[in-house]
């Protein structure tokens, strides 16, 4: 991993230009807190939102961005109307090419990708061929697209630095010059979500409400869901593969109800490096922002003593059927981690919108990927067929199937 991260840098002293992609999200206002943190080391260049042009008003005022990009024409209007006669505003771009362009714009270094789902990909690529630094919270992005975006990126001689705490912290723990063979074994922990004791023959009664009510993050709530069905894991599992080069027997997952070690990595002397802090995602964001420098994150130093005892256990998998599904689909051909990704998102939406049970989440997954059809993945646009076709296999699965009962 950190021999691939050789990309040309501007001298440190120099401003950094930031494009952040999923502004409105959590992870883009943590991201906006540490940036405005160190207004001399960092610029805002562009931002971007789906649908909260409220917030992205705020964060423009605030940060005053050269461009902000929105989901689509009409909330270009009513966005831009927000400015009245200001002397200040940000060139609106719209949908997918607007993302894309400000991901690979001349003038921005960086580049956050921190959409949520398969939407996030196009513009992370763009990223990617740019050259820019990319600040990777959107799993989804490699889960979806293999070894392609791997390849574009070293291509390109682009970084791709990892956001999430997870493949963060075994960033920050594996050896320092690259040498891969130095490694036994890659130690991914998990919360276990809000359901880590909750008794199984309840599970099919859990409400929205209570999967996004994370007891350590604050997150969105598909990604809260996730974190409780442990699909956030598999996702993760299968981007530590393709982001570190390896495979799933050299990566353990321990679930860690308290969430303060993020990750570890076991070397072939027997000794074990782990990554301890809070859990708050500015940790991470600040670490690759200033990588390989550090900088201060609005995040305490941990109390040892205040946190006391740390726990650490083998997953269930009949608890989370999500987890081995992730399992299956990296045994599986090049496009089941994209037909997993895409089977899941559906499952969840639906799951919030309460059409479906909290245990039809993994019924639809196994489904969709039997049905279908195993293949390589060339390109993007074989990535997003499959993705299309996934999840139209997902909704006719559930309107025929489970919106009955």
């Amino acid at each position: 991993m950190k021999e691939n991260t050789a990309a040309i840098e501007k001298p440190l002293n120099e401003i950094k230009n930031i494009s952040i992609l999923g502004a409105t999200g959590s992870v883009g206002i943590n991201a906006l807190d540490v940036i405005s943190r160190h207004p001399k080391k960092f610029s805002v260049t562009a931002l971007s939102t789906n649908q909260n042009i409220d917030l992205l008003y705020e964060q423009c005022v605030k940060f005053h961005p050269k461009y902000a990009a929105v989901a689509d024409e009409s909330l270009s209007k009513d966005f831009l109307g927000k400015f009245g006669n200001s002397e200040f505003k940000p060139e609106v771009l719209v949908g997918v090419s607007g993302l894309e362009e400000i991901a690979s714009l001349n003038e921005v270094d960086y580049v956050l990708a921190a959409i949520v789902g398969a939407a996030g990909l196009p513009a992370t690529l763009a990223a990617a061929k740019s050259g820019k630094r990319i600040l990777l919270a959107n799993k989804e992005a490699l889960v979806m697209s293999g070894n392609l975006l791997m390849k574009i990126a070293h291509s390109n001689n682009s970084q791709l630095l990892p956001i999430d705490s997870e493949h963060n912290a075994v960033f920050q723990c594996l050896p320092e010059d690259g040498v891969k063979s130095k490694v036994a074994k890659i130690i991914l922990t998990a919360s276990g979500g809000p359901f880590l004791t909750r008794p199984l023959n309840e599970f099919q009664d859990i409400t929205p409400s209570e999967a996004c009510a994370h007891p350590n993050w604050e997150m969105g709530r598909k990604i809260s869901v996730d974190s409780a069905t442990m699909m956030n894991k598999g996702l993760e599992l299968i981007e530590a593969c393709n982001l570190f080069q390896t495979n799933a027997p050299k990566i353990d997952i321990v679930v860690h109800p308290q969430s303060i070690v993020h990750s570890l990595v076991a070397y072939l002397d027997g000794s074990m490096i782990a990554h301890l802090a809070y859990p708050d995602m500015r940790v991470p964001i600040a670490h690759c922002l200033a990588w390989p420098e550090r900088i201060e994150s609005g995040v305490d130093i941990m109390d040892l003593a205040k946190v006391g005892n740390l726990e650490f256990f083998k997953p269930d998998h009949k608890r989370f059927p999500c987890l081995k599904l992730a399992y299956d689909a990296l045994d599986g051909a090049e496009n089941a981690p994209t037909a997993l990704n895409a089977a899941n998102e559906i499952a969840v939406d639906n799951f919030l919108k309460s059409k479906v049970k909290f245990t039809d989440i993994s019924i639809v997954i196994e489904e969709v990927l039997q049905k279908i059809e195993p293949k390589n993945l060339d390109n993007l646009e074989m990535i997003m067929e499959t993705d299309l076709e996934a999840r139209n296999v997902a909704e006719q699965f559930i309107n025929q199937s489970l919106l009955k009962h």
